[in-house]
């Protein structure tokens, strides 16, 4: 974001969170929930693009409808000839599928099949606004297409999303709960993220307690609800936490905090792969593919 936009942005909400606290709070859900473009603004974003493109192409593209207009899912089959587990990979804010297919094309050689969302507002789905209720409308839908899904893995907002698609937290939602859960780079507390957005738009009060209620209008569930490792927590599920302690984007302690959830939590550290290179180092790759492997071979034990 440009320091231009910035000071406009600052320059907008200081004025209406003093002249229109409600409508400030309005505004700025709208302000978090607007994606960012999809469009690759770099010559290395648009060669990841190109690189995809023949994994892309051999994958079957479904459209599903949501309340907001359509998302996008991709069906990787599993090799021929093996079982027909199912996992679900899902992206981070301002990511796409292209960009999670080291680990999907390393499931897929371990004998899985895969189904990776773009999420709303994401790759080839259609919008510009996302936020965690239609994030987890958007998995559902994915659940009612393709049936019950084993492991539901998930990058930074991603990973965030299938826990509470687990968790069935949106309500009128249908929990859509896996065996086991991998959490990539994940953000521990949604309200710690608003508390943070709200600090770095200098809301008020007033201004910042409306923001706070759109989470609920939407979700049906108050902001406070919103932490993932009390959900983790009830959900008992065998869980992977991976993460960076370099991670600039969602910091080290949401890990920690999610090993705090139970036994049933097992925590990777990936140091020196920072935020988004984390999806391609080989070490984690193997470790996401052993964890699924390793409870697929439990559960059948």
């Amino acid at each position: 974001m440009t320091s231009l936009l910035q000071k406009v942005i600052h320059l907008v909400f200081g004025i209406s969170d003093r002249l229109a606290p409600e409508f400030a709070g309005r505004l700025a859900f709208r302000l978090f929930s607007t994606t960012p473009t999809r469009r690759a603004t770099s010559e290395k974003a648009r060669q990841v693009l190109k690189d995809a493109q023949p994994a892309m192409a051999g994958a079957r593209q479904f459209i599903l409808a949501i309340s907001r207009g359509a998302v996008s899912a991709r069906y990787f089959a599993a090799p021929s000839g093996q079982g027909s587990e199912l996992v679900l990979v899902t992206h981070g804010w301002g990511s796409r599928t292209e960009h999670m297919l080291p680990i999907i094309e390393a499931l897929q050689r371990s004998g899985k099949a895969v189904v990776a969302l773009d999420l709303p507002g994401h790759g080839q789905s259609t919008g510009r606004l996302l936020n965690m209720a239609l994030a987890v409308e958007a998995v559902n839908a994915v659940w009612r297409q393709f049936g019950p899904i084993s492991t539901m893995v998930g990058h930074s907002f991603g990973g965030a999303v299938l826990v509470n698609a687990a968790m069935g937290s949106v309500q009128g939602v249908p929990a859509c709960k896996p065996d086991r859960l991998v959490l990539i780079s994940a953000p521990n507390s949604l309200p710690a993220v608003f508390q943070w957005f709200a600090d770095w738009l200098g809301l008020r009060e007033q201004s910042r307690n409306a923001l706070f209620r759109q989470v609920e209008e939407v979700t049906g569930r108050p902001l406070k609800d919103f932490v993932g490792t009390n959900m983790v927590a009830r959900l008992n599920l065998p869980t992977l936490v991976v993460h960076a302690r370099e991670d600039r984007e969602v910091s080290a302690a949401n890990a920690d905090s999610f090993l705090t959830a139970g036994k049933h939590v097992e925590l990777v550290w990936a140091d020196g792969y920072g935020h988004r290179r984390i999806l391609k180092a080989p070490d984690v790759v193997h470790s996401i593919v052993g964890f699924a492997n390793r409870q697929y071979a439990e559960k059948a034990a």
